[in-house]
């Protein structure tokens, strides 16, 4: 018995340790890259380029679509922030998808709205739209009421009823800087609609000053859970996101804030509306067609544009998230199996696609095994002792030092957070991540492959709290 138990554990701590090795490579890979990136783009004067651009934006209207359901807390400082957009053409469409609290009549209040007929095309089947309505204040903002149909039936409506060639989807619970629409299309602008996706830095919003949809004041929440989704946050977009973009191996692009080719994605089908994750879904969708028919397209991550969006401040709010997202992937990865491997796929097939399975997806399953391999070593004691250190030591190398290494890096490059108080804290929280945020957002990811297996599906009851009106904590 007890050589079977040194066997076993043997085996586990070597699959862990060469887990760890390969993520811990492939980390450091993305920050080198997101460095490099951020460098050259340090060097650059934003403001300058976006002024010198933005007479040619005038070639690429954007119709901005927001799906609301029960947002009525945020919504109307998110129009707002929409409205007060530094982009010369744009209209705004609204799709309340059957909300159950006053989101519709919010919005029609606040903004003057009444009933109006807008043309709109029938390719994507969608929900029974009920009404349809437009502000007597602002011509270029619509509101859509529908039957509720899940938030890719909301963007597909929105796309039947978009006028203009490229849409950019918002979550009803977010708002955007001047110049972000500005900056997330000036790639597929100047690469001659080679882009035909291009997706935004999200950063959370929870504790700062909003006036009107503007964040008057940026300071950090004074929740630690909140805090620790900031950095979460800064690690997924800085360094992830820029690498495989770079590598045109993106299979995510936030739906808090994306840009599509509304060419592009009729040809993909629209959203998909038996998905719980469907803002990947649909960037898969169109990487898979770009593939499928030789197209010399590709989609980016643009890390300058910046979209702040509500965080979960309760444990609660936040497991159902995660677990949700977590489903999300495991759906997509499985839809489009046959591209893992597949050189047919290029880059997408062959690096993203495996990464995406081994780390994002089953990735938690084994950290969390490494977590209770660490603490049954701990107690076996003699040389299991020492694996369990060695063991806990790239544990906190993969999150703590690569959480602080992505704060740094986003205080040096964007600077989003100029307090240097706010840094401090994200750091000094970020030593903490290995004891208690990653094991709980660990079991949470493994909860969700959980209910994948079982096919539970189902969204969960995501409360808002306001804060893109300007939430003090």
């Amino acid at each position: 018995m007890d050589l079977a138990i040194e066997w076993v554990m043997k085996f586990f701590g070597g699959v862990i340790f060469i887990y760890m090795a390969v993520v811990i490579l492939a980390y450091s890979g993305m920050f080198l890259f997101a460095f490099l990136d951020l460098k050259r783009q340090r060097r650059l004067d934003r403001r300058e380029l976006d002024d010198q651009f933005i007479d040619a934006f005038f070639s690429k209207p954007v119709s901005i679509l927001v799906p609301a359901y029960n947002e009525e807390a945020g919504v109307v400082g998110s129009i707002h922030s929409l409205l007060n957009l530094n982009y010369p053409q744009t209209e705004l469409l609204v799709i309340d998808d059957g909300s159950t609290d006053q989101t519709a009549e919010v919005v029609i209040r606040q903004f003057d709205m009444v009933p109006a007929e807008k043309p709109a095309e029938s390719r994507l089947d969608t929900k029974r739209v009920l009404d349809v309505y437009r502000s007597r204040i602002h011509p270029n903002l619509w509101l859509i009421k529908k039957e509720n149909g899940g938030k890719g039936d909301a963007l597909n409506v929105g796309i039947n009823f978009a006028r203009y060639p490229y849409f950019c989807t918002i979550d009803g619970d977010s708002i955007l800087d001047g110049n972000s629409l500005l900056r997330v299309m000036k790639p597929i602008m100047t690469s001659g609609g080679k882009v035909v996706a291009a997706g935004g830095n999200v950063r959370i919003v929870n504790g700062m000053a909003v006036d009107h949809g503007v964040v008057s004041d940026i300071r950090l929440s004074g929740r630690p859970l909140v805090v620790m989704q900031v950095v979460e946050y800064l690690r997924a977009f800085l360094m992830g996101r820029i690498a495989l973009s770079k590598l045109n191996m993106v299979l995510i692009i936030s739906g808090a804030f994306s840009v599509f080719s509304k060419k592009f994605a009729f040809e993909a089908g629209g959203y998909n509306t038996e998905t719980i994750g469907e803002d990947m879904e649909m960037v898969v969708k169109i990487q898979r067609l770009i593939k499928d028919k030789k197209m010399d397209a590709r989609v980016e991550f643009v890390p300058d544009p910046v979209c702040w969006t509500e965080a979960p401040q309760s444990l609660a709010v936040l497991r159902r998230q995660r677990r949700r997202w977590h489903q999300g992937l495991l759906e997509s990865l499985w839809r489009h199996r046959g591209m893992t491997l597949n050189p047919k796929y290029g880059t997408v097939g062959l690096l993203s696609f495996p990464y995406f399975w081994l780390v994002e997806c089953i990735g938690p399953l084994i950290e969390l095994g490494g977590y209770v391999y660490v603490i049954a070593a701990f107690f076996m004691g003699g040389i299991y002792y020492e694996y369990a250190v060695l063991l806990l030591l790239l544990f906190i190398l993969y999150g703590t030092v690569f959480s602080i290494g992505s704060v740094l890096l986003e205080s040096w490059s964007m600077n989003v957070f100029p307090k240097r108080r706010d840094i401090l804290r994200m750091m000094a929280l970020s030593l903490t991540e290995v004891v208690w945020y990653k094991p709980l957002t660990l079991f949470w990811r493994v909860e969700g492959l959980v209910r994948s297996m079982f096919r539970i599906r189902s969204w969960g009851d995501m409360e808002r709290v306001g804060a893109t009106k300007g939430m003090s904590e």
